[in-house]
Order: structure tokens, then C-alpha cells, then sequence
């Protein structure tokens, strides 16, 4: 496969790019076709590594509603009426939802998917379920595949060994969600306890951290300090950390420097954090997002995940990438014009170094041949309009194909 003239994520320069034995082969200004080479005219457009999304829950997608709605959009109503929907779980019903979900990402691009599942269930249904999920789905997508503890670890009954369990049963990822434990104490010891384990089975770590408004939740500097002192480093994530919002600045000023010493990466849930923060606020309202801007000049490793999709925390999304970047840019306060022009690295390049994957990502000879097409120059350009996803292309086969939308105007 040959694909012709397109502009390389920020290059400015169109080049072309052949596609071997399903890995890149060759990339130069000028490539002529083969004899029968199957042949794409890029006409131009933006060619990316595919979309990744860093943190989604896949057991919970398309449950809004069920068993009732959360109408005061609190992150603490979506954990009761999670709690509630939890008890009626089966493999089929959460295979069949998290499929529908897949669908949904690979028609907007993604490839890449780290899901967090509930681990907090004596039976782990949707462990199991998303353990086939992921086997079934290798082909199309990379699903990553997190042990979350969603009502705490020393919280709730037997939470260390329903852990353990799940990693043996085969999890990739190591999850928690200290900021929910009962005590600050139990907090740390949760902490402390995700770093043995990921130690003991070899695994990465991505932990909701101080999901809240509360100025004094600072689970994040345990977390940052556990990975600095047993050199885990960027093989631990802190999701969400909203709790950096409130923090003061004089503390924000100590803590980047242990941020930056830990290497620890973040991850930002742009829609579903402005949705969930704030609610216990009258005004002044905080938007309840990460320091995204300070995390990036400050050259942390920051992504962007969607979340929740149409469940009790959430009850819209698409699957679409582009969302969680506009939004996120706009609540961050990168709207520079350079700014949003590389702001595709949210989810693609940086993800990659959130999920450990940057040794066989990108569009580089001898890589797997992974990418998208977008129906535009440039991305700044295709965030504005939301461009579609022309081609994505899968280890040198095309995974979809979009014919772009014709609109005729009668003025």
C-alpha cells in the first residue's frame, strides 16, 4: 500500500508513505507506485498515529439510567447507582455493551483502549467478560485492561484479595482510588498496597487520585513519592487529580518539583471532569479540571481519556476523541493557535507514553503500520470542524473507510 501526499502529524511538508507486510517500510517526499500496489491519495490531508483513549470504564458504558438517573451529576450518586446496577451484571450484558462501545471508538479512530473494569464484585463478572472482550477484539483494537477498585480496597470486604485476583486472572494494569477509602489513612496503606502488588506481577499502575474538590486530598504526593522512591517511575499513572484545581499555588509549587522527580504521567477526563466537578460549589464554580497547561510546560506526560460513556457518571459521549481535545484545550487554557495545532498529542503521542507503548507506536519506518487519515490539512483545522476519520488503517489493512458528509446548500 502506498499512501501518497500527506502531511505527517505536524509537518508541514507533504510526503508519502508505503505500507509493507503490515509495518511502514518507507517514508520520503516522493514514492512512485508499484506494478498492482494498492494506492491512496492523500490529497494533502492529516495523517496521525491512531487515536488512543487512556481511560475509559467499559463494564459501566451505556448504562445511564439504569436503575435510575443521576440527576444530581455528583461522582458520589454515580458510585450508588453503579453499586445498584452492579448486581445485575452478566457476561453477555456487559460484552454486548462494551462491543457496541468498541464499534463506536474504531469508526472515530481508535485503536488503542485502557478500561478500567470494578473489581469490587465478589463474582468479577466484567473482569471476565472484558478478559474475552479484549481476546476477541486483538485484532481491531489493543484494549488494556485495569483492576479498579470502585468502592475502595480497605473499604470494602475483602478488597486485597478480589485485587490479587484479578491480576492473576490477567489484568494489565493495577488500579485504585485512594480519595474514596474511608480514611486518609487507609488512603496511603491503599497506595502502598498497588505498589507491592504491581511489584510482586510485574504490572503498571493507573490510579483515580483525588477525584474531588477537597483542597486537602493529596493522595497524589504518596503516589508520586511511592514511584520516585521504587524507581517505578513512568510505569504509574495519576487519573483525574482534580483535587489540583483547589490546591494553593505555594504547595502546587512544592509538589511539581516531586511531580517532575517521579515521572509519573496524568491523565485528564476533560468532559466528565467539568460534568462531575464543581457540584457542591455555588459561586464561584470551579471547573474541577487537572493543571493541565502547568503539568505540560512543566514537561510532565499528560493524555486524555473519555471516561465514562453514557453511564451513571456520564450520560452522553460518542466515542470520539476530538471531543475530549476541544474540550480539554478550552478548560485548560491552551487555545493558542500553535497550541491547539499540536494539541492531537493529548491522545495520540502521549498516550502512548501513558500506556507503555511508544516502542511499537507511531509513524516511523519498521513500526506496525497504524494510522489515521483525517479530512483535513492540518489539526487545527480538524478539531475546529471535527473532521472525519477517512481512512484507519490497522497493521497495513483498512479498518474503516468514511465517505465524507456532502451538505447542499439551497441559498
Amino acid at each position: 500500500m502506498l499512501i501518497k501526499n500527506v502531511h505527517i502529524e505536524s509537518n508541514e511538508e507533504p510526503q508519502d508513505v508505503r505500507i509493507e507486510d503490515g509495518k511502514f517500510v518507507q517514508i520520503a517526499d516522493k514514492i512512485d507506485a508499484r506494478d498492482n500496489e494498492q494506492v491512496i491519495n492523500g490529497d494533502g490531508k492529516l495523517i496521525l498515529p491512531p487515536f488512543i483513549d487512556s481511560h475509559v470504564h467499559l463494564d459501566a458504558t451505556r448504562t445511564a439510567g439504569q436503575p435510575e438517573w443521576n440527576e444530581t451529576g455528583t461522582l458520589f450518586d454515580g458510585i450508588r447507582i453503579w453499586s445498584e446496577r452492579r448486581k445485575t451484571l452478566t457476561k453477555e450484558d456487559v460484552k454486548s455493551r462494551a462491543k457496541q462501545t468498541i464499534r463506536e471508538q474504531v469508526a472515530n479512530g481508535i485503536q488503542v483502549v485502557r478500561s478500567h473494569v470494578d473489581v469490587t464484585d465478589p463474582s468479577l463478572t466484567a473482569l471476565e467478560a472484558l478478559l474475552e472482550v479484549r481476546e476477541e477484539v486483538k485484532d481491531v483494537i489493543d484494549l488494556q485492561l485495569v483492576a479498579f477498585p470502585q468502592s475502595g480496597i480497605l473499604s470494602f470486604p475483602h478488597g486485597k484479595e478480589l485485587m490479587e485476583q484479578a491480576v492473576k486472572m490477567g489484568v494489565d494494569v493495577i488500579g485504585g482510588i485512594p480519595h474514596y477509602e474511608f480514611t486518609r489513612d487507609y488512603g496511603v496503606d491503599s497506595l502502598k498496597f498497588i505498589v507491592g502488588l504491581a511489584q510482586k506481577y510485574d504490572r503498571l499502575i493507573d490510579v483515580h487520585c483525588d477525584e474531588i474538590d477537597d483542597p486537602n486530598s493529596r493522595n497524589l504526593e504518596v503516589l508520586a513519592t511511592l514511584a520516585y522512591e521504587t524507581g517505578l517511575g513512568n510505569q504509574v499513572t495519576a487519573s483525574h487529580t482534580t483535587a489540583m484545581a483547589s490546591y494553593n499555588d505555594a504547595y502546587c509549587y512544592k509538589l511539581f518539583r516531586l511531580l517532575q522527580m517521579s515521572n509519573v504521567n496524568f491523565v485528564c477526563n476533560p468532559e466528565v471532569n467539568l460534568h462531575l466537578g464543581g457540584r457542591f460549589d455555588t459561586y464561584p464554580k470551579r471547573r474541577s479540571m487537572t493543571r493541565i497547561k502547568e503539568l505540560s510546560e512543566a514537561g510532565v506526560n499528560v493524555s486524555f481519556g473519555e471516561d465514562d460513556i453514557n453511564d451513571p457518571w456520564y450520560p452522553m459521549g460518542n466515542g470520539n476523541m476530538l471531543d475530549q481535545v476541544q474540550v480539554g484545550i478550552l478548560g485548560g487554557g491552551l487555545m493558542g493557535y500553535t497550541q491547539i495545532k499540536n494539541a492531537y498529542n493529548f491522545v495520540t503521542n502521549n498516550a502512548a507514553k501513558t500506556l507503555h507503548i511508544s516502542d511499537y507506536y507511531g509513524i516511523e519506518q519498521g513500526k506496525p503500520a497504524n494510522c489515521i487519515l483525517l479530512n483535513q490539512t492540518n489539526f487545527y483545522d480538524a478539531l475546529n470542524e471535527h473532521a472525519e476519520v477517512l481512512y484507519s488503517i490497522h497493521n497495513g489493512e483498512i479498518l474503516v473507510e468514511t465517505q465524507p458528509k456532502q451538505v447542499k446548500l439551497n441559498f
